[in-house]
């Protein structure tokens, strides 16, 4: 089977560049819509998780009033909606007012189809991400919410999330050190939304996934014939996250010619765009990721070691899934719970079998994989219950390495086998005694000893 196409809305009354951008992305099922009556009848009948839209609608194609009316009405009726605006000549400062109101990102005309990918991709991924954890925070009774969105079973993460909190209203930089696939944006995007800047910009790059020639570009910006291609005066990502956050994921893939320009950004807080002269003042957080050892990077002397006392003032470690006793249970439910709706609605739950094989298996993708594994074992599910053969997980046998002192390893085994009763039960008390095989008051005995107790 294969999966629909992501929904994208186009708010565009130029019918030649409608047209363009339909063909250019042909992989999405694309709505066009040039008014803002059409726009959001789309809106309501398809519900588009990203909109693309233009501010200069009729009958106000010179203006902004239309667009806005617009954005103000997508922000009210769905407000998980991510709306990427067009910015034009002389447009920064309605992009700053369309951002304060709630739209996600910009992109500039003339479109820069690459770029606007990259941005619609995002988006699309974020919006993703927040739905599950919608979903996630319906579903599981015990399990924790933090930093709005974040839904984690696991004291780890709960730990993790109460860190960024602590330090949100402060204006210190922090790393964020972890795996593919730990949620390092979204904690991110947590941050800034507790913070004071919550109503700025919060502006993301991956500096990985950009050709090293055009990432300084993308971070500084440029002027006008800069460079060939220069063709108009353009602010950089630093520039765009001005009085809100800048989150620089993989920060280990910044060449070390661009790593001595962030640094005088950082200790200086202004930027000189390519080919200027002027230094502009930068009011910004900067938040970085990755999983890179910088430690390593450094002794290497492939990252600047004053670079990373300047980006790292406070450093969070993000366990992996493998970490988060529980986790990959609750999730996996819940990912099980919306791919059945959609494609297998007969699978109920999971097999004894698959609930061990998920505990036992170590996750080096993380969530990716984990969402991965259910989408496909609901795919090939013969009957009610998800099994590890349909997760291509094996069984696994109970000779895992423990610490040599019995008493020390007792309560290691103990505190594991309850978080994953707990999880698996949904933080049921009733459930999770019997599943241990224990009575209720030895449960609650349990929890206070170990400290188990949310």
């Amino acid at each position: 089977m294969s999966d629909p196409k992501p929904k994208l809305l186009i708010v565009e009354d130029d019918e030649g560049l409608q047209t363009q951008l339909k063909w250019a992305f042909e992989g999405y099922q694309v709505f066009v819509a040039g008014t803002r009556e059409d726009a959001l009848a789309i809106l309501r009948a398809e519900a588009p998780p990203v909109v693309t839209l233009d501010l200069g609608l009729p009958p106000d194609p010179d203006g902004t009033s239309e667009g806005f009316a617009v954005l103000h009405a997508i922000m009210e009726q769905a407000p998980a909606t991510k709306v990427i605006i067009a910015s034009g000549h002389g447009a920064h400062e309605s992009v700053l007012d369309a951002i304060a109101a709630g739209a996600y990102d910009f992109y500039h005309k003339p479109v820069d189809i690459a770029a606007l990918e990259l941005i619609i991709s995002r988006a699309l991924n974020l919006h993703r991400i927040e739905a599950e954890n919608r979903r996630l925070a319906e579903k599981v009774g015990k399990t924790k919410t933090v930093l709005g969105t974040l839904i984690t079973g696991a004291p780890e993460m709960v730990k993790v999330a109460r860190t960024i909190e602590r330090v949100a209203n402060t204006d210190a930089s922090m790393m964020l050190l972890g795996a593919s696939g730990t949620g390092k944006e979204l904690l991110a995007r947590g941050l800034h939304d507790a913070s004071p800047r919550r109503d700025g910009a919060f502006v993301a790059i991956n500096c990985a996934a950009i050709p090293e020639n055009l990432l300084e570009s993308e971070l500084f910006g440029h002027e006008k014939g800069a460079f060939t291609g220069a063709v108009k005066t353009t602010e950089g990502k630093i520039e765009a996250a001005h009085g809100g956050t800048l989150f620089l994921d993989e920060v280990g893939d910044i060449p070390l010619a661009l790593q001595v320009k962030l640094l005088r950004f950082l200790q200086e807080r202004t930027i000189e765009r390519i080919g200027g002269r002027k230094a502009i003042a930068v009011d910004t957080r900067i938040v970085c990721a990755t999983h890179r050892d910088l430690d390593a990077m450094i002794g290497e002397e492939t990252f600047r070691e004053d670079l990373y006392y300047r980006m790292a003032e406070i450093v969070v470690r993000i366990p992996s899934l493998s970490e988060r006793a529980g986790d990959a249970a609750l999730l996996a439910k819940a990912f099980l719970n919306r791919f059945a709706q959609e494609m297998n609605p007969v699978v109920k739950g999971f097999a004894p079998d698959a609930l061990a094989a998920l505990d036992a298996h170590r996750w080096p993708g993380n969530v990716r994989e984990l969402e991965n594994r259910v989408k496909r074992a609901v795919i090939m599910a013969d009957g009610k219950l998800v099994s590890a053969e349909d997760l291509d997980l094996t069984s696994p046998d109970m000779n895992d390495a423990a610490p040599l002192n019995l008493k020390g390893a007792r309560e290691q085994v103990d505190r594991q086998v309850i978080r994953k009763a707990l999880a698996r039960t949904e933080g049921n008390i009733s459930g999770s005694a019997k599943l241990l095989g224990v009575s209720r008051p030895t449960l609650y005995d349990l929890l206070k000893q170990y400290d188990l107790q949310n």
